[in-house]
């Protein structure tokens, strides 16, 4: 009786045939990251600012663990889960509602209490009138869940999976949810998106919230503090460390959100984070091992970067054998040499580095690493970028273009998920593309075949023909994303978006000139000569003739007309330190309701820093260049003035 069957129905747990790909959902309100901090003085800084911004108002906070796995949405119609999406970008996430369907701990549906629909005039991104309940979460492998997959791949023969975080992400990430049903994944929900009228609920604090999401039957946060100083933050903090320990899961910190809602939306949020939210990461743990040797990485910019080859040493929740070196001077300042004991952290629990040698260790047998003069991958001549300030003469590059190493690291960039995001363009893939001679650069890719492509090793045509049609998507993703995928030296995912917003298409950008690209923000001296020079190279500008012809999106969506003019047209600041007053987002908007623009980093170009107490560096660097500096009351008098 197929016509009995529901969306919530436990049948449908897991799903029928495997996807060909995710589809990309946008959020209905975006999904943002947290800013960090690693120490109690800048929890105390985070507590004072937002105190700053909420004068003589009380403040309440509250304190949960921060989980190490995948964020993730849900979205519920009438009580019904209808859309399940990843973070993404924060604005777009892939559609993986038939994966998360197989966490038994989910609810499929929720019982509420409904408002007559006659009551509200709300309209939603589906319809109209429907209750709808948006909430947010972390997906996770719990630890012993985690270890009994390893010890079944183990018996099988099978790989070992790294660390329980990534073996989360890469079930998500299978397009067959029958696979997916096969892991021990769990979830707990934190937090909302869009809450309705006709739920006939809202909450309108944190810790309402976790109680309603409780009722509704989802699983909440195990543990939670309510704190009203930041001394009982700091408690709170260091109470959680030791628990944690206990805990079924991973966590790598604790989560600080202001309580109420209505405070919330009075601060508001920049463009990368809430305000009213921090995340304090835990020390990162920091073990021996012995460094057997030193290899040398080339990198799709052709910089060769020293990598310290390990005894296999277990650190944050995985096994780590490599860790960076950074480059030759640092090689030389830390005195690191084949042989040494050193000490490993993972720089923000993610990568893995060596911190300092075990000089007591040392047995005298230890070698220097002599440091090539020549491309190890291809032979070619190197040259370090002294003229070029952000290398600081210190990075050494392989001149030439065509070495297959930079081939690779091109085209794996274009593919990854930050760029063009194609499912499946990985390091096997591109080496086995490149090996063969298929592949040359990134629009080769959209001349590949199903036939010569499924001829590759371990490829088949299932496999051949989702990476095809992750291909075809591809074309019409964002212009920054395509800008960002060529992988121009020092242009970020950030400068590209800043271009795109500034460009209505890929074309403009390129036909600009040094100075025309410097008044974008964010782009400096540095970033305008290297898109500059890229876009001067014909092999460059064949390349992006050949992208068009495929079919490629190169206008930008994120373009937006410039601002009306003002007196502080044309003018670019640069806060720094605390001013006695303004907070720096209210200092921010008198700029921009001037027709200025700010600036996070001092240069040629900037007009003026406006410097409160404690002001750093970027102070140091004003002075060096001579831009104007101005205290608090000067730049008030300025503003009056203009």
């Amino acid at each position: 009786f197929p016509g009995l069957k529901t969306a919530d129905s436990p049948s449908q747990r897991v799903g029928g045939q495997p996807l060909s790909a995710f589809k990309q959902v946008t959020h209905a309100v975006p999904m943002m990251s947290l800013d960090n901090t690693y120490s109690a003085e800048e929890v105390a800084e985070f507590v004072n600012r937002v105190q700053k911004l909420l004068p003589g108002e009380k403040l309440e906070w509250v304190v949960e663990p921060k989980l190490d796995g995948v964020a993730v949405t849900l979205r519920y119609e009438d009580g019904v889960l209808v859309l399940g999406a990843t973070r993404g970008d924060g604005t777009m996430g892939d559609d993986i509602t038939a994966n998360l369907k197989t966490i038994r701990s989910l609810p499929l549906s929720f019982e509420f209490k409904q408002t007559p629909k006659k009551e509200s005039a709300h309209h939603d991104l589906f319809g109209q009138g429907k209750a709808v309940l948006e909430v947010r979460g972390e997906v996770f492998m719990p630890i012993e869940g985690f270890r009994k997959v390893n010890a079944a791949r183990e018996a099988a023969g099978e790989e070992l999976f790294v660390n329980a975080r990534n073996s989360t992400a890469g079930s998500l990430k299978q397009l067959d949810s029958k696979l997916v049903a096969q892991r021990p994944l769990a979830m707990v929900l934190y937090g909302s998106g869009e809450i309705s009228p006709e739920l006939g609920w809202k909450p309108e604090s944190q810790v309402e919230l976790i109680d309603g999401l409780k009722k509704f039957g989802f699983k909440t946060p195990e543990k939670r503090w309510v704190c009203h100083s930041t001394e009982e933050l700091l408690a709170a903090i260091a109470e959680l460390d030791q628990l944690r320990k206990g805990f079924a899961y991973e966590t790598d910190g604790a989560v600080i959100k202001l309580n109420s809602f209505v405070q919330r939306a009075r601060i508001g949020s920049t463009s990368k984070a809430p305000r009213w939210a921090m995340a304090y990461k835990y020390a990162a743990e920091r073990v021996e091992t012995r460094l057997k040797a030193i290899t040398i990485q080339v990198g799709r910019t052709g910089a060769l970067t020293p990598v310290a080859e390990l005894e296999p040493v277990f650190v944050a929740g995985s096994t780590v054998a490599r860790a960076t070196l950074h480059n030759e001077e640092e090689l030389r300042r830390k005195d690191i040499r084949v042989g040494d004991h050193v000490i490993i952290e993972k720089a923000g629990e993610v990568i893995p580095a060596v911190v300092e040698v075990v000089l007591s260790k040392r047995t005298g047998t230890e070698q220097p690493f002599q440091f090539p003069r020549e491309c190890p991958e291809c032979g070619s001549k190197i040259s370090r970028g002294a003229d070029d300030p952000e290398d600081q003469g210190v990075v050494w590059r392989c001149v030439n273009l065509d070495c297959p190493a930079q081939v690779r690291g091109r085209i794996e960039h274009w593919c990854a998920r930050g760029a063009m995001d194609i499912e499946g363009g990985g390091e096997v893939l591109v080496g086995q593309l490149v090996r063969s001679g298929l592949v040359k650069d990134v629009a080769n890719l959209y001349q590949l075949t199903l036939e010569p492509l499924a001829a590759l090793e371990r490829m088949g045509e299932k496999s051949a023909q989702n990476f095809l049609a992750g291909l075809e998507t591809s074309k019409t993703r964002d212009a920054w994303r395509l800008l960002f995928g060529l992988g121009i030296l020092h242009v970020g995912a950030g400068v590209a978006k800043a271009l795109g917003r500034a460009y209505t298409d890929v074309d403009a950008i390129f036909q600009s000139s040094a100075e025309q690209l410097q008044a974008v923000e964010d782009v400096g001296e540095v970033i305008a000569r290297s898109l500059v020079q890229w876009g001067q190279q014909e092999r460059n500008r064949d390349l992006l003739d050949r992208l068009r012809q495929s079919g490629l999106n190169f206008k930008s969506s994120l373009y937006q007309a410039a601002a009306p003019q003002g007196p502080f047209s044309g003018k670019t600041f640069v806060l720094t330190g605390t001013l006695p007053t303004l907070t720096r987002e209210a200092a921010t908007a008198k700029i921009e309701a001037l027709g200025g623009k700010t600036s996070s980093s001092v240069s040629k170009k900037t007009d003026y820093v406006l410097a409160g107490e404690e002001a750093g560096s970027k102070l140091e660097k004003a002075q060096k260049l001579g831009v104007r500096i101005l205290d608090e009351a000067e730049f008030l008098k300025l503003c009056g003035a203009l």
